[in-house]
């Protein structure tokens, strides 16, 4: 295990002053600026403030395209991904489009079979698909690398528009249009949309441009803003940035939720997984909804979880929520035997690790690698691949990466200095995917060491747990913990931790592996937990802390939940 730094995260008190005199709470001000919110104008989290679609190239086109697709009766076929961002994706594009009175169903990619996005096997999918030989296909959450897929479609006398968020290729696809604010040249201000934005925004200018054509009344059509719970899932479960324009997304999602106004599909997931939606926050979506969506793609057809959040049958969708939950279930059970294993083989090499870390076993499952490359991320605080074999022979891998790595740019360097091992990758900065040459694997692990190496200079990591400073007195009870949990908090935008040193009162073990303490500052007393922590503090510690709600028989107290605690003053 590696040993985190303590940082305090830099403050911007004129930010502060100019938050404070708009009339945002002090406490928030001080954390919103000390996050780069400048202005009152960027914590305005109403449909108003949200930047518009046009912003977006081609989207006029798309939706012009589409507009004159519904009109034809056209067959529109959505080409997801099996993911939770690619299924909500998927979702908002369905109930958009026939509430619109399109002929539209969907082809969710099998990531055993064919593997992600719109490839040539899955136009092949598509051409057989039961509602029969698609006009247009409408990939969401992918395509942007698909230019065979594009090519095999086009060839096959099916056009396609391209959604998608993730950053291109040397070469674009020839597709009718693509939308996706990381295109080359694409103006639109926002570059962290998800995928289930990206289509959201097209389903606004396609009902925008229906409006033009007297389809629907200026301010008629469909209420597409009761989408909002599935743009807020996917925008979260795809730990996307969290900029002014995804939070403002998640907090009209999370303001449905608790208003009781959401699909059958997000209420039966809140039900299987034992969560309240009257306080839904951004940790329900991330890992509780979000998880069992994934499960279904992990570990089976995605289809399972678009059809949960598309039906409106309530008894279907919890059907449909509970075998979800089921296969979570399963794939935790599958996800801590290869992680067990993996610490083990790590545990046994010489040396232990270098700048990276890479695990393969050829019995693990394809569709959890990612996750025990994550854990092993945590663990070691290095950029992190996991391998699994395929069907066909090749390794597939998935990768997790830390601030200090761009996990992309270093498969790219990889896949240059040794041309032809690998045989496909994309991803983001922190997480992504590849397929390799099983023969090529020892050459590519001492590669990928060498290309992160090189790209950040360093040899070694160290996590750092950056801080808000002390919390004022003033403020460390339950009802500034329940604001600060009614905020939208996640990437790019963490949720506030606070530095401060405490008297120990008393500790003790909770099922001998979380450590229960009562502590003491000035005057307040606080109950306090650090979960999966069994060693006991001294009698002052400096501790970093999320101030948190504690609710027991009906009695709403304040909770610290530790982040990390040491002997006060030795850091």
């Amino acid at each position: 295990m590696v040993t985190p730094k303590l940082s305090n995260r830099l403050g911007n008190d004129l930010a502060t002053q100019a938050l404070e005199a708009a009339g945002v709470h002090p406490l928030l001000a001080r954390l919103w600026a000390a996050r780069g919110v400048n202005q009152s104008s960027e914590t305005l989290l109403i449909w108003s403030a949200l930047i518009p679609p046009g912003k977006l190239t081609h989207i006029q086109l798309a939706a012009t395209i589409l507009a004159d697709a519904i009109t034809a009766r056209k067959r529109l076929l959505i080409i997801a991904d099996y993911d939770c961002d690619g299924a909500t994706a998927c979702a908002v594009g369905i109930r958009a489009l026939r509430s619109m009175n399109a002929v539209v169903d969907f082809l969710v990619p099998n990531r055993f079979e064919t593997g992600y996005g719109l490839s040539p096997a899955v136009v092949e999918l598509a051409l057989k698909h039961h509602a029969g030989k698609p006009d247009i296909l409408i990939t969401v959450d992918n395509g942007i690398a698909s230019v065979d897929g594009v090519e095999a479609a086009t060839a096959a006398g099916i056009d396609v528009v391209i959604t998608d968020h993730h950053l291109p290729g040397d070469t674009l696809p020839q597709a009718l249009a693509i939308v996706n604010p990381n295109q080359p040249g694409c103006g639109f201000p926002s570059k962290n949309l998800a995928g289930v934005g990206v289509i959201f925004y097209l389903m606004l200018a396609l009902r925008a441009e229906l409006r033009e054509r007297g389809v629907y009344p200026p301010d008629g059509g469909p209420r597409l803003d009761m989408l909002a719970d599935l743009v807020a899932l996917g925008t979260v479960a795809d730990v996307v940035k969290l900029d002014a324009n995804n939070r403002l997304l998640v907090t009209q999602g999370l303001q449905k939720m608790r208003n009781g106004r959401m699909q059958p599909g997000i209420r039966a997931l809140f039900a299987v997984a034992g969560r309240e939606p009257r306080q839904a926050s951004g940790f329900d979506l991330g890992f509780a909804l979000g998880p069992r969506i994934n499960a279904a793609g992990r570990l089976a057809d995605m289809s399972i979880g678009i059809n949960c959040l598309i039906t409106d049958d309530e008894a279907h969708a919890l059907d449909l929520a509970r075998q979800l939950d089921a296969m979570n279930q399963e794939r935790r059970g599958i996800e801590t035997t290869m992680r067990e294993e993996a610490l083990a083989a790590i545990e046994a090499s010489s040396p232990i690790i270098g700048a990276t870390v890479c695990v393969y076993n050829p019995d693990w499952h394809q569709g959890v690698v990612g996750l025990v490359a994550s854990r092993l991320k945590e663990t070691y605080w290095r950029p992190t691949l996991a391998f699994a074999r395929s069907d066909t022979g090749e390794l597939r891998g998935s990768g997790r990466s830390i601030p200090d790595v761009h996990l992309r740019d270093v498969l790219d360097l990889v896949s240059k200095r040794y041309p032809g091992i690998i045989l496909k990758f994309g991803g983001h900065a922190m997480a992504a995917g590849l397929t390799l040459r099983e023969d090529a694997y020892d050459v590519f692990i001492n590669g990928f060491d060498a290309a992160v190496i090189e790209l950040s200079g360093r040899t070694s990591f160290d996590p750092v747990i950056e801080t808000d400073g002390s919390l004022e007195s003033g403020y460390a009870n339950a009802d500034v913990a329940g604001l600060l949990q009614q905020q939208v908090w996640g990437a790019g935008f963490p949720a506030p931790i606070f530095r401060d040193t405490f008297h120990v009162r008393q500790q003790r073990l909770l099922k001998e592996k979380h450590l229960k303490l009562n502590l003491e500052r000035g005057h307040q007393r606080f109950d306090a937990i650090w979960f999966n922590h069994s060693d006991m503090l001294p009698e002052f510690a400096d501790v970093a802390y999320r101030l948190d709600q504690n609710v027991w028989n009906g009695v709403i107290s304040a909770q610290l939940i530790i982040e990390y605690a040491c002997e006060a003053g030795s850091r």
